[in-house]
């Protein structure tokens, strides 16, 4: 159990990534309050969860519904921000609608959702935001162009902000895992490889969030890579990338 319970906002709770950071964080005894588009697939009560119904493509309406969430739990102190989604396929392929929608999800939100929170946290005593990023932010890739650009954005988002909050009691940190066995996969036409050792458990991940919200105050834990031990794409049948 952590000396110090905290209250902390995990968006995209609903399934992979963002849910096992979020049952972590409720085993090791925090209050976590779980932002999803669709609250209908929390099926399970448990105790000190909160589901909170956001959804994060609706530009307009994140600074209100901040507002309405630090209302409702005053006592978060920090964040884990997870939503996002996968589309690939060469540039052209894009259609300029789900241009915009890939980078509003992956990128603008997060920073909408970031410039909402700001003035609360820096108010705390200590507080963190902790991006869930990817290897995509790290080097582009063939297919890849707006799915990375939206992740590189965020490594740099994230490395800016970093130093606007240093004079802050606010740490701001980075994790960026390679593939990780999630329903991510599901709509998209490749996954990782099934052996053990080719891909990422979303625990992982959720480790790695413990791990830097557990670090020392006095410290800041830039960025987290994470990647499987041997990297093997499977593409499924009778489709195209």
């Amino acid at each position: 159990m952590p000396d110090i319970a905290r209250t902390i906002l995990v968006t995209g709770a609903s399934s992979g990534i963002g849910r096992a950071i979020a049952r972590k964080l409720l085993d090791q005894g925090h209050t976590v309050i779980g932002a999803s588009r669709d609250c209908s697939q929390f099926t399970k009560v448990r105790p000190h969860f909160y589901p909170f119904e956001m959804n994060l493509s609706q530009l307009t309406s994140l600074p209100d519904a901040v507002q309405r969430l630090l209302k409702t739990y005053p006592a978060i102190d920090a964040a884990v921000l997870c939503a996002g989604r996968g589309q690939f396929g060469s540039l052209e392929e894009f259609s300029y609608a789900q241009l915009e929608a890939l980078i509003t999800l992956n990128f603008t939100s997060q920073a909408f959702l970031t410039r909402a929170l700001l003035p609360h946290f820096k108010r705390q005593s200590n507080s963190d935001i902790i991006f869930i990023g990817s290897e995509a932010g790290l080097r582009g890739a063939q297919k890849g162009s707006i799915y990375c650009a939206s992740k590189f954005a965020i490594r740099g988002f994230t490395q800016a902000l970093r130093e606007e909050c240093s004079k802050s009691h606010l740490r701001i940190a980075l994790i960026n895992p390679g593939m990780v066995k999630t329903p991510f996969f599901d709509a998209l036409s490749f996954m990782p490889g099934s052996s053990e050792g080719q891909y990422i458990r979303p625990e992982d991940v959720a480790d790695a969030v413990l791990y830097v919200l557990a670090s020392n105050t006095a410290i800041v834990i830039d960025e987290i890579n994470l990647s499987p031990l041997n990297k093997v794409i499977s593409f499924k049948k009778e489709t195209k990338i």
